[in-house]
């Protein structure tokens, strides 16, 4: 019985390190240095090759290393096994204090101070709206966008949320299904932290940005997105920054991770790339988390945050 340690992205060799160390006494191996793939019980993956997973005839459960787990699901040859993902409270606060940071920013006009520095321009920017003015809408309410919205509301913010379902928040204006172009026509900054699913991807574009508000106190909405890459059309993006619609963007992850070096996101003036870093958390307690899990299942109880295959979350 081994656990097998899948990461194409990062690497891999801190990660076994952490995992031997927290588990002394389990057999954890890292690919591709898999050896028999029967011995292969349990997998924690992050972008794992697409057929990998289906390889291993004795599998019995599967956690992804992050939040997200589109990676996963995305694979035609996914085993039906159990499949967990990562929810920690570190995770959940280093999220949160993204969007606070990068709403504040917009909100200061923080970009267009450094712009004045490096020209060496004392000059005050007008107007400078507070906190209460500014309407900000979260896509997407579970564990880590309730914890931003919560969190932008003790700031100050004008807070709405909206999910594919329904629900509800002391104190905070929320929509679900249907409502939602009522959201957007009252949101000037928009923080989408949607998982990936059929239904979602994409959907972040230009159909979506001409329904934000167009009278808030920035002259033009904002798009935040530190959910899922697959949500966003960049090309819309960059077409509707150029041309008014937005006037502003903040974006965490990409279509295609790392970001090419040729995308006109990196140089664009009103853009703001941070290299998929939002939820980045304490990797000891990652670690911690995957093996409870692990030992969890062993024990025949469920994985602490299951996956909803039907649901992609």
């Amino acid at each position: 019985m081994a656990l097998l340690l899948c990461i194409t992205q990062w690497d891999v060799a801190p990660w076994l390190d952490r995992l031997r160390r927290l588990a002394p006494g389990r057999d954890i191996r890292a690919w591709p240095d898999v050896g028999d793939p029967a011995d292969i019980t349990y997998a924690a993956v992050w972008k794992q090759p697409p057929g990998l997973l289906a390889s291993f005839p004795n599998l019995r459960g599967i956690v992804s290393l992050g939040a997200g787990v589109d990676h996963v699901l995305s694979d035609a040859t996914f085993p039906d096994v159990p499949l967990g993902r990562v929810v920690d409270g570190n995770l959940t606060t280093r999220m949160s204090e993204w969007v606070v940071m990068h709403a504040l920013i917009h909100l200061r006009h923080q970009r267009d101070y450094d712009l004045l520095q490096r020209q060496k321009l004392w000059r005050e920017i007008m107007p400078s709206p507070a906190a209460g003015e500014l309407r900000v809408g979260v896509m997407g309410l579970g564990v880590l966008g309730l914890d931003a919205i919560r969190k932008l509301k003790i700031i100050g913010f004008d807070v709405a949320g909206w999910s594919r379902t329904p629900k509800a928040i002391d104190g905070i204006r929320t929509y679900g299904g249907d409502e939602l172009d009522a959201f957007l026509a009252r949101t000037d900054l928009l923080v989408s932290l949607l998982p990936l699913t059929p239904e979602t991807r994409g959907m972040l574009n230009r159909s979506l940005f001409e329904k934000l508000a167009r009278d808030g106190v920035l002259g033009a909405p904002v798009l935040m997105n530190a959910g899922r890459g697959g949500l966003q059309v960049e090309t819309d993006i960059v077409a509707c920054l150029d041309e008014g619609v937005l006037r502003a963007a903040t974006l965490d992850v990409f279509e295609t991770e790392p970001l090419p070096e040729g995308s006109p996101l990196w140089s664009h003036p009103a853009v703001t790339v941070t290299p998929h870093n939002s939820a980045i958390s304490d990797e000891d307690a990652v670690g911690r988390f995957v093996l409870r899990q692990i030992e969890r299942h062993e024990r025949g109880l469920p994985f602490d945050a299951p996956v909803d295959r039907s649901r992609h979350y």
